[in-house]
């Protein structure tokens, strides 16, 4: 059975099993994969996907509505976590985007209908051979970038909101022999 080059120990290899690339409707997931993606900026996936437990336990779920509600106190408290990354810019952003998400929900009903529209409501799928032909951003996570940049969002550059659109399966970029490719 064949996997996706980086999907080789574990967490990444039940996280590609299970969850990579498989398409995301659920606005309460969708959050929860921006946050994690901003706060996988400059470090290891595997990494964040062991603190993933963490991350649930100290942004109470990765509830928005919470979260948007946190002071300068909960950041405080947030960056005294061992189990989670604890920098300030990325917790404040998670904070930030929080607020943001909501508005978006509010403006447009759901995320899930905003993130999508960018791809036309249907997943890209990609024919890549190996790990090295997968870019590292596209077209779409430009404009993804930056229109979540626009609306205050941070920690949501080109490169992870390409990772983000991988995660929650707008682009299908499991390698042509991984076993996943046609499951999702």
């Amino acid at each position: 059975m064949r996997r996706c080059e980086w999907a080789s120990t574990e967490p990444a290899l039940t996280y590609h099993d299970r969850e990579w690339g498989l398409p995301v409707h659920d606005d309460a997931v969708l959050f929860e994969f921006l946050i994690l993606e901003g706060a996988q900026a400059g470090l290891s996936w595997s990494t964040i996907l062991k603190k993933r437990e963490n991350f649930r336990l100290a942004y109470d779920g990765f509830d928005a509505r919470k979260m948007a509600q946190y002071d300068e106190r909960k950041i405080a408290r947030l960056m005294a976590d061992p189990g989670i990354v604890r920098n300030r810019f990325k917790v404040a952003a998670a904070v930030q985007n929080a607020r943001r998400f909501l508005d978006v929900q509010e403006q447009l009903g759901s995320f899930d209908r905003y993130l999508w529209s960018f791809v036309d409501g249907k997943p890209i799928c990609n024919n890549w051979r190996n790990l090295g032909e997968v870019p590292c951003r596209s077209a779409e996570s430009d404009r993804i970038s930056r229109d979540l940049t626009r609306r205050g969002f941070k920690f949501v550059g080109s490169t992870i909101c390409y990772a983000y659109m991988q995660a929650v399966g707008l682009v299908n970029d499991h390698i042509v022999d991984c076993f996943r490719r046609t499951q999702v």
